[in-house]
């Protein structure tokens, strides 16, 4: 009886046993299938995704190098006018805005002391110009070390400028300027380095020089803050594009180009560049891509080779109006 109990409790283990290693493989194959069909959604997934993107045409023209100092215009050409003999001021006969001409009376000076009677020196003017300051006042004792007019020579007018030792290899003669000031904004104006100054001031590291300022209308004043541009380097015919538009990833630089070519929706191609100067945010770009080639330059972060995209916008290539 004994025997036979055992024999049927061996049977009733091994079905169960054998059993129970059939259903774990099954639940094994549905995992499995469960994993093999996410995968395969995800890499679905992902290829379908698509990036929004704004785009622009690479532009090709010029860019300028340039250095920026600011200073204050001045008349190019000042001279004081000094009386002969000391005395007192009897009679002014300009006012500050005179135009005057050389030789024209500017003031009289009366050199009489108390008991001696003496014919006023008239003061007369050393160059034609306008009068910009008038320093001497009736009444007023002056000695011939005090000057009664400041006459502008009307030779026009510059800005002085002092440049940083390390950019002195950039400065020339004649070097072409761009003059900005805030009474006129949105304007520039144009001028050229008339002088530089042969040494270096040692306590400063800086170099004087002086830019001629062209004045159409005769709009600016002596005494305005000017801020000017020294055109350092001038390059025609560059491919140039928002330097914001340049991915930096593991040393290598690149942007993505457009290719609108593909069947389901535009996709975005990796384009490795050669940068050149880059000049208040826009880049010189020596190779990598053509004029008018269409680059994206927002939301280009997250994009690899062959990303679909959609262009949201398209943005009017730099130097378009």
């Amino acid at each position: 009886m004994i025997k036979k109990f055992q024999l049927v409790t061996f049977f009733m283990v091994t079905f169960l046993v054998f059993s129970g290693c059939d259903r774990i493989k099954e639940t094994y194959g549905k995992i499995q299938n469960l994993v093999d069909s996410s995968g395969e959604t995800e890499e679905q997934n992902a290829a379908a995704q698509v990036f929004a993107v704004n785009t622009m045409a690479a532009a090709s023209g010029q860019i300028r190098d340039y250095l920026a100092l600011s200073g204050d215009i001045i008349a190019s050409s000042m001279v004081d006018t000094y009386s002969d003999a000391a005395g007192k001021v009897s009679r002014l006969y300009v006012s500050v805005g005179s135009m005057v001409k050389r030789g024209d009376p500017v003031a009289a000076v009366d050199p009489s002391r108390p008991g001696m009677e003496f014919v006023a020196s008239v003061v007369r003017a050393p160059v034609a110009g306008t009068v910009i300051a008038l320093p001497a006042q009736v009444g007023m004792t002056v000695s011939q070390a005090v000057p009664l007019a400041r006459i502008s020579g009307g030779a026009g007018l510059e800005t002085r400028l002092y440049v940083a030792e390390r950019f002195i290899s950039k400065i020339n003669l004649n070097q072409p300027c761009e003059i900005t000031l805030d009474a006129y904004p949105g304007e520039v104006f144009r001028g050229s380095i008339t002088e530089v100054s042969p040494t270096v001031d040692t306590t400063s590291r800086t170099m004087e020089i002086r830019v001629g300022v062209e004045n159409p209308g005769a709009r600016l004043k002596a005494g305005m803050f000017a801020k000017v541009r020294i055109i350092t380097e001038t390059k025609e015919g560059v491919v140039k594009i928002p330097a914001s538009a340049v991915v930096n990833r593991f040393g290598e630089q690149y942007v993505f180009s457009v290719d609108k070519t593909a069947p389901d929706a535009p996709v975005a191609r990796k384009r490795l560049i050669v940068p050149g100067i880059v000049i208040d945010g826009v880049m010189e770009v020596r190779q990598g891509i053509a004029p008018d080639e269409e680059i994206v330059v927002r939301g280009q972060t997250l994009l690899e080779e062959g990303s679909r995209v959609n262009i949201i916008e398209q943005l009017s290539p730099i130097g378009a109006n």
